[in-house]
């Protein structure tokens, strides 16, 4: 008896684990247009009815440089430069083919970088 429980068990789990998702994951430099481009797309989810998760901020790259200020002499005056990369991580459970279609349609602004992943 126990034994048919667990058959089931297992049978639901791996239903639950077949189910399509879609992972978006934005990059962007400048943190207000990326939570913008977000926030389009969690419209467009909630229009066509699919469940989602996130926007979840990830942690933030940063990339520093060190340059001489000057060439020749004066090598101990240094300036330094950094550059912010922002990101945010969307999953979608069981996306339909509206959403699909109006996600190809969407125009993201200058600077967006955009990666959809199916899991």
């Amino acid at each position: 008896m126990t034994t048919t429980a667990t058959e089931e068990k297992s049978k639901i789990k791996e239903a639950i684990e077949l189910r399509p998702q879609l992972r978006i994951k934005l990059k962007s430099y400048d943190s207000k247009v990326i939570d913008a481009s977000c926030q389009q797309i969690v419209e467009i989810a909630l229009r066509t009815n699919v469940e989602i998760a996130g926007p979840v901020p990830l942690p933030t790259e940063i990339k520093r440089y060190t340059v001489n200020r000057s060439t020749f002499v004066h090598k101990d005056a240094r300036e330094q430069f950094e550059m912010r990369v922002h990101k945010r991580l969307i999953e979608i459970k069981n996306p339909n083919q509206r959403f699909i279609d109006s996600l190809r349609d969407l125009t993201l602004p200058t600077g967006v970088e955009i990666e959809v992943k199916t899991a």
